[in-house]
C-alpha cells in the first residue's frame, strides 16, 4: 500500500507544469556592466548606494533600478502598485555604500528605509536599506534622516526629502 502511495505522490508532482514554475518565488539577479535603470535609463553600475529590483506579474524580465529612489518611485505609482511581485534592496549594512554587492539583496518590503540622509546613489538623494532597524536607525544617527518600513513610504516622502542635509 505504501508504494502505492509514492507512487500517487510521484504522478501528483508530475503534473505539476508550467502554471506552478509561473508561481514561484523569483530571486535577485546580479547587475550587469550594462544594465540600464528601467525608471531613468542610466546605466546602473556607474552609481553608488543601494539599487534596487523589481518582477511585475506576468512579466519574466526582471526591472533594475540605478537607486531605490528609482525602485520606490516605480513601485509606489497607482498603476504599478497591483502589478508589482517580489522585490529586492541591497541591504547596506552588508555592504559598502560605493560598490553594494548583489550577494546581499533583501526583501523590499520587510526592508527598513532611511530617507532623507545625506548620503547619495543615482542623481542625488536616495533611500538607503537595511534588515536590521537598529543598523538603520544608526545610520540615520549618523548621516540624518528618518527610518521607515515600505508600508510607512509614500510618494510624498520620497520627494519631500529629495534633497537630504549636504
Amino acid at each position: 500500500m505504501r508504494m502505492y502511495g509514492l507512487l500517487l505522490l510521484g504522478l501528483l508532482l508530475a503534473g505539476c507544469g508550467e502554471s506552478d514554475v509561473q508561481t514561484q518565488i523569483r530571486r535577485a539577479v546580479a547587475i550587469e556592466q550594462g544594465d540600464e535603470c528601467h525608471l531613468c535609463g542610466m546605466v546602473i553600475s556607474r552609481f553608488s548606494g543601494p539599487k534596487g529590483e523589481a518582477y511585475e506579474q506576468g512579466v519574466e524580465e526582471v526591472r533594475k533600478f540605478c537607486s531605490t529612489r528609482d525602485l520606490l518611485n516605480w513601485a509606489l505609482e497607482p498603476e504599478n502598485r497591483h502589478a508589482r511581485q517580489e522585490m529586492w534592496v541591497h541591504d547596506m549594512s552588508e555592504v559598502p555604500w560605493d560598490k553594494p554587492d548583489d550577494e546581499h539583496f533583501i526583501n523590499a518590503e520587510t526592508a527598513w528605509y532611511v530617507v532623507g540622509s545625506s548620503q547619495t546613489g543615482a542623481m542625488g538623494p536616495t533611500a538607503a536599506t537595511f534588515s536590521d532597524q537598529a543598523v538603520a536607525d544608526a545610520f540615520a544617527s549618523e548621516y540624518g534622516g528618518e527610518v521607515l518600513t515600505f508600508d510607512q513610504l509614500t510618494l510624498g516622502k520620497l520627494n519631500q526629502n529629495n534633497h537630504g542635509t549636504h
